[in-house]
């Protein structure tokens, strides 16, 4: 383990981060000492600070100094605010060539009639509206396996992953325009993705949603069904329609083999919750290092939170393979400080309370380190939410920060695979497509070893870099991809998390 209590991650940062907790007096690097105690993951000053003067980690603005702050004081929002200062956006200025794989890996997956590829075998329950939820449910619960009871109705069926229903809140009541349009794009995406040999989709009959204006024809007749309650004759009927046809699709899902897929047909989706003072060192970097990896090979990672994006987006518009693509990302965060406002809310609000506990401060803090994520390599496009890319490699889609509604937009969008980094401990798991936790530190990890795959506390500790790190979890992600179950499988999460974007008012 690293002997050093601090570390600092650019020679210019006029804040270190505490590997540990520092306690009063402690004589530190440099000639430092701590004035008071700082908590594991928190700042401490390098150096004073006047009022107005500007905080750097990562070499970058972290916020200002709301009070004078002495060298070797805790720097945290007592004396740490946000303040405006002018980004340069530099489009594509940093752009470079990507690297190439020496050598293309495979995964073990799913190969769908349409061409896509597959990292589990689900059949899937779409719902157009709250109203169908119900029904939903209770045909999932007829192929739900009952221990006590010495029950499986899939045991004969060792190919398939499971008959999950994805219920939501909305869609009636709701307005037409942009936020139906949002909502039929992401249950459209989810009907069309791979990890679906089949798919149901519900609805009442009534709802504003409608089911037959949902869909592209992209999918062929033996493998969706579309069910209206009012039309079948009510609940009963309903529930018994959709039990016939998984009954019937079951066997054509359990033909389904995995064999090997280029690792350039993975798509995954990268995101942060629960975030510390590690993240950003630890967890993120080395998921950044992981998707570097991917990318090289040809594949896609999608980075996304936008609103925790905030404050950082002028490093990845200098990446943007086009002004044209950094624009986009500009105009989303414009976009998104217009609506934070009109709702009364200021992005700076964020970061969230466990946030503050592990040690971030400032939406700025929080988004330099979620970034990191991403990797370095080059920006090729931004999305809308739910929305699809034909392009590989680092792609940002626009969404909340909100853990659940992003990765709804991000799998709809076609994400195979979720990374999800924590450093306060986030239990969090998707359905059709896995998610992988990487843990920012060892005391959370030992913790919650349950809940988390990968420890990325192994970088504070001094036992690996971040690229190796990120080379384990590389790893990682290809035996999940093949079929290994991930801790949050293990737990059976991923029905209840989905969560789509509502936007609008409810009338």
């Amino acid at each position: 383990m690293s002997s050093s209590p601090l570390i600092i991650l650019n020679r210019d940062d006029s804040v270190a981060i505490a590997r540990q907790a520092i306690e009063a007096g402690t004589k530190l690097d440099g000639g430092l000492e701590a004035l008071e105690r700082i908590p594991p993951g928190h700042k401490i000053a390098r150096v004073s600070h006047a009022v107005g003067q500007k905080v750097l980690r990562y070499g970058q603005i972290i916020g200002f100094a709301s009070r004078p702050i002495l060298a070797g004081q805790h720097v945290h929002e007592h004396n740490l605010a946000v303040g405006d200062y002018e980004k340069d956006y530099a489009f594509s200025a940093d752009l470079r060539p990507n690297q190439t794989a020496p050598e293309q890996r495979t995964f073990m997956g799913y190969r769908r009639p349409n061409g896509k590829a597959g990292t589990r075998n689900y059949i899937g329950i779409l719902t157009s509206v709250n109203c169908s939820a119900h029904v939903a449910n209770a045909v999932a619960r007829a192929f739900e396996k009952n221990e006590m009871a010495g029950y499986d109705p899939l045991a004969d069926y060792p190919n398939v992953d499971g008959v999950v229903a994805f219920t939501h809140k909305t869609g009636c009541g709701m307005s037409a325009g942009e936020p139906l349009r949002l909502l039929q794009r992401t249950i459209a995406g989810y009907a069309e993705h791979a990890n679906f040999s089949h798919v149901i989709v519900l609805g009442l009959g009534c709802e504003v949603n409608q089911i037959g204006t949902m869909f592209n024809g992209r999918l062929a007749d033996s493998q969706i069904r579309k069910l209206n309650i009012q039309a079948a004759g009510g609940t009963r009927k309903a529930v018994q329609a959709a039990v016939e046809f998984v009954k019937e699709a079951l066997p054509e899902a359990d033909q389904c083999r995995r064999e090997p897929i280029p690792v350039s047909e993975l798509s995954v989706a990268l995101i942060c919750g629960g975030s510390d003072g590690y993240s950003g060192i630890s967890a993120n970097p080395a998921l950044g290092a992981a998707s570097d990896l991917l990318v090289a090979h040809g594949g896609t990672v999608l980075l996304s939170e936008t609103p925790e994006t905030y404050g950082a987006e002028h490093l990845l518009t200098r990446r943007a393979i086009s002004r044209a693509v950094g624009e986009k990302l500009v105009e989303r965060m414009q976009w998104w400080a217009e609506y934070a406002s009109s709702q009364g809310v200021s992005l700076n609000a964020n970061p969230s309370p466990g946030n503050k506990l592990g040690g971030l401060t400032t939406i700025l803090e929080k988004s330099l380190g979620a970034l990191s994520k991403g990797g370095t390599t080059n920006l090729v496009d931004v999305v809308q939410y739910a929305e699809s890319s034909p392009k590989r490699g680092l792609i940002f889609m626009d969404a909340p920060g909100y853990d659940p509604v992003q990765v709804t937009g991000q799998i709809a969008g076609g994400a195979n695979l979720v990374a999800f980094t924590t450093g306060r401990g986030s239990v969090f798991g998707s359905k059709p497509a896995p998610t992988v936790k990487l843990a920012s530190n060892s005391r959370m990890y030992d913790h919650m070893v349950e809940d988390m795959d990968i420890n990325c506390g192994t970088i504070l500790d001094g036992e690996e870099t971040i690229a190796q790190c990120g080379a384990r979890i590389f790893e990682k992600l290809i035996a999940v991809a093949s079929g290994e179950k991930s801790k949050s499988e293990e737990l059976d999460f991923g029905g209840s998390e989905f969560a789509p974007w509502s936007l609008g008012p409810v009338i």
